[in-house]
């Protein structure tokens, strides 16, 4: 693994609370090794980090430490990671969270997404890499200073706000996870137009997990129950090519 992140960090923003104070990240794996890497990394970002070695552990500090994001590994010596997210979930925190595993299966990428994950790394991992995808995710979150001059994206009668990070149907509020939050403000940015899944794959999670459009699917279908339930449907699949949102008709 890499360690050297130097050149990554200056060439980037510092990233922190609208108040000025540390991101706080949750590395969770039981590889004590591994995680004093992590911790070093995260630590050289400028950000707070706490560490778990157990699924029981973690859920405990994720409710203590009220973390930004969180970093997971799946095979755990209690319970495995799939379960601490859903644990996390169903307290009804959102935090942003990157699924970290030695497997490399399609299953258990599409088994961690779909539990709640925001994004997947697989050992053997480089440090830089995994720091990038973390501070995407940390982007999309409502933890940090929005960088946009506009932050309101408006099609139709919906209303997407980069900086609260609110979504609003008509005035009624939608809450959104972080990755269909990002998956709503990439087609609103591009309304009427039509966005593939491999376009949308590459955009929202970074990376081209082979082919592995099921996990583009799973999410719209997810916006759809809460973008268009019971309303006129702003969310369209064009056969064949994929997806666009429009003003409802």
């Amino acid at each position: 693994m890499s360690i050297d992140l130097s050149d990554s960090r200056s060439a980037q923003a510092h990233l922190h609370h609208a108040d000025g104070s540390p991101i706080r990240v949750l590395v969770v794996d039981d590889e004590n090794t591994l995680t004093d890497l992590l911790q070093m990394a995260l630590r050289y970002e400028g950000w707070e980090v706490k560490s778990a070695s157990t699924g029981h552990q973690a859920v405990t500090v994720a409710r203590e430490f009220k973390p930004d994001a969180v970093v997971l590994d799946i095979m755990l010596p209690d319970i495995d990671g799939l379960q601490v997210m859903r644990r996390i979930r169903e307290a009804g925190n959102e935090t942003p969270v990157l699924f970290l595993t030695a497997k490399d299966s399609l299953d258990d990428r599409i088994a961690g997404l779909t539990a709640g994950g925001d994004d997947y790394v697989t050992k053997p991992f480089s440090l830089e890499e995994l720091v990038a995808r973390l501070r995407s995710l940390l982007r999309r979150s409502r933890a940090l200073i929005a960088d946009t001059s506009d932050p309101r994206i408006v099609v139709g009668d919906l209303v997407l706000d980069e900086d609260s990070y609110e979504v609003t149907r008509g005035g009624e509020p939608i809450s959104l996870t972080a990755t269909e939050f990002e998956l709503l403000r990439y087609l609103m940015r591009n309304p009427r137009r039509v966005l593939s899944k491999a376009q949308i794959l590459d955009r929202v999670w970074s990376y081209d997990f082979g082919g592995t459009s099921s996990v583009v699917e799973l999410y719209i279908s997810y916006l759809r129950k809460k973008i268009d339930a019971g309303r006129k449907p702003m969310i369209h699949t064009v056969r064949g090519a994929g997806y666009m949102v429009k003003a409802a008709e």
